[in-house]
């Protein structure tokens, strides 16, 4: 029996068939949704667990969860600018403290990421849509149990 939760899942998917293959170091793979996950991956083995929604942004009393989740744009009614900024200031965290060459961006939110996703976000990193959108979780959990 294979257990991994939905963010590990589908960056599994984007790193053995997606944004994601044939990138070598790090990459992070995001799922913004309901809430926010990801998934770790050095040299395309993933790094269980990662639970990126429980971070805490500098000068903020939530977690990341509370601030960047497609759930809370919808409750706060933001218009894509005000996310996108919001997006751009965890991102950039992100690229801080883990120094990754890519950033995969999925979840239920990611086929609208022209809207919020913009050129010139990150500094370093190569920032990217998910391929497979919101099915990757279904088939890294696929892949997982393939395996």
């Amino acid at each position: 029996m294979t257990i991994l939760n939905d963010a590990d899942a589908a960056g599994l998917a984007e790193v053995r068939f997606g944004a994601g293959k044939g990138v070598a170091g790090v990459v992070v793979t995001i799922t913004l949704g309901t809430g926010v996950g990801g998934g770790l991956f050095m040299d395309g083995r993933l790094v269980s667990n990662l639970e990126i929604g429980k971070l805490y942004l500098p000068g903020h009393d939530e977690v990341v969860e509370q601030y960047v989740a497609s759930r809370i744009r919808d409750e706060e009614t933001l218009d894509w600018a005000e996310y996108a900024s919001r997006v751009t200031e965890f991102l950039r965290h992100v690229e801080h403290l883990l120094s990754p060459q890519t950033i995969i961006i999925g979840g239920g939110i990611s086929g609208k990421h022209r809207k919020f996703l913009q050129p010139g976000m990150l500094e370093r990193t190569r920032l990217v849509p998910a391929s497979l959108r919101n099915e990757a979780g279904i088939v890294g959990a696929a892949i997982a149990a393939c395996e």
